[in-house]
C-alpha cells in the first residue's frame, strides 16, 4: 500500500462531498470542484467519521502510482474549496505595472503594447500596487481561488511574459522568488 495513498482525507464541517461513478465533487465556502478519476481507484466517503478514504483495486505499477496521485489531488481539492489558494507576483522595473481591465489582467512590461491575459472562472485578481516605482519598489498583484492547478497554470503564463532578466532584475516574478545577478559588461569599452 502506499503510504500516503492510505492516509484518510479528513473533510472539515460545511463541505459537501458527493463521489459517483468516478467522480468526486466538493462544494464549500469557497467555491465548488469536482475531479473525475481513473477506474484503478476507488474512494469512498464516510460520512460519520468525516474522511474521504482513496483505494486501489489492484496492485498493478499503474494503480499503485495512481494512488497517491489521486489522494493528494483529492486533498488539495479539499484544503480549495475551504481555505482557497493564491499566488503572490511582483512586477520590477520602472514603469512597468499592471491593471484589471474587465475579464483581463493587463500588464505593461517594456513591449510595443500591453499584454491582455484573460481570467479564469472563479479566480480572483488583487491588486496592491498597480505601478512599480523603481527596480527596488515592484508592482504587486494576488491571484486567488480554489483550483490549486488553475492559480498555478494562470500566474506561470503571466511570469511567461516577462521572465525577470539577470542583469537588473527587470521583469515579472513570484514574491519572495530568488533572481540570480550577473555583472555586466562593465570594462568593455575600457580596452586601450
Amino acid at each position: 500500500m502506499s503510504r500516503l495513498g492510505k492516509k484518510p482525507v479528513v473533510v472539515p464541517g460545511g463541505v459537501k462531498v458527493d463521489i459517483a461513478d468516478h467522480t468526486i465533487s466538493l462544494e464549500g465556502p469557497k467555491g465548488k470542484l469536482s475531479f473525475s478519476f481513473r477506474a484503478e481507484i476507488a474512494a469512498a466517503f464516510d460520512a460519520v467519521s468525516k474522511n474521504i478514504q482513496v483505494s486501489r483495486k489492484d496492485d498493478s505499477r499503474e494503480a499503485k502510482s495512481l494512488h497517491g496521485l489521486t489522494r493528494t489531488l483529492i486533498a488539495n481539492m479539499v484544503l480549495g474549496v475551504t481555505q482557497g489558494y493564491s499566488k503572490t507576483l511582483e512586477i520590477y522595473g520602472t514603469g512597468y505595472g499592471v491593471k484589471q481591465e474587465g475579464n483581463n489582467v493587463a500588464v505593461t512590461v517594456g513591449f510595443a503594447n500591453v499584454v491582455k491575459l484573460p481570467i479564469p472562472k472563479d479566480v480572483k485578481v488583487t491588486i496592491a500596487t498597480p505601478q512599480a516605482k523603481s527596480n527596488t519598489a515592484p508592482a504587486v498583484f494576488t491571484i486567488a481561488g480554489p483550483d490549486k492547478q488553475v492559480i498555478g497554470e494562470y500566474a506561470a503564463n503571466i511570469r511567461r511574459v516577462k521572465k525577470p532578466e539577470p542583469y537588473n532584475g527587470k521583469g515579472i516574478r513570484y514574491q519572495g522568488e530568488h533572481v540570480r545577478r550577473k555583472v555586466g559588461k562593465a570594462l568593455a569599452g575600457a580596452k586601450a
